[in-house]
């Protein structure tokens, strides 16, 4: 069985983005879209109130849109898990620029906190590795996820996928926008191109 994790997730996601620069952050369904919105709302972010499964492969074709900036793809286990063929195609793709952070708790959050498979030891990072990545790794404490970020602020060869192992709750939720026409505007005015 999976060692338990001890880690805060809010911590962790304020450690892993404390020094983002110009990075581009899409969030999953949930909570890693509030834990984004509550270390500080961004016109870099660009959150995802649908989507389930989805982060990952938003990542990648923001990656390919932008390949000079750097994408960070934040999302939980439970969606990554139901988007897991998509970790094969970021495989193939090998974007240099996207970088895909799983807050694993090893639960559904937003279903009732049932034990996920990731805490009946399915490995996302031994996924990925056979999916082509080019580094995969694990946190389990603040000082690994702040030996992450500054390694995501570092160019790679290939796409990387990343687990931090945080506790299994649910934090008060910090709600940005819902307004999606809202959201993609000011994401693609950040970007420098209009309205649409």
């Amino acid at each position: 069985m999976p060692m338990q994790a001890q880690l805060d997730r809010r911590a962790a996601v304020a450690a892993l983005l404390k020094d983002r620069k110009d990075m581009l952050v899409v969030s999953g369904l949930g909570s890693p879209t509030y834990d984004l919105h509550s270390v500080g709302d961004h016109d870099g972010n660009f959150y995802l109130w649908g989507a389930m499964g989805g982060a990952a492969l938003i990542g990648l074709g923001l990656a390919q849109a932008q390949p000079g900036k750097r994408v960070l793809a934040l999302t939980g286990d439970g969606e990554q898990l139901m988007g897991l063929g998509g970790l094969a195609t970021i495989g193939v793709a090998r974007p240099r620029n996207l970088d895909i952070v799983v807050i694993d708790n090893q639960h559904f959050g937003e279903t009732g906190m049932q034990a996920s498979h990731t805490g009946r030891g399915v490995d996302l990072t031994a996924i990925a590795a056979a999916c082509g990545f080019a580094a995969v790794g694990t946190a389990r404490t603040l000082e690994a996820v702040q030996r992450l970020a500054a390694q995501i602020a570092e160019p790679s060869d290939g796409p990387r996928l990343f687990v931090v192992k945080v506790l299994a709750e649910n934090p008060p939720r910090s709600l940005p926008s819902r307004d999606a026409v809202f959201i993609k505007n000011r994401f693609r005015a950040h970007l420098g191109f209009a309205a649409a």
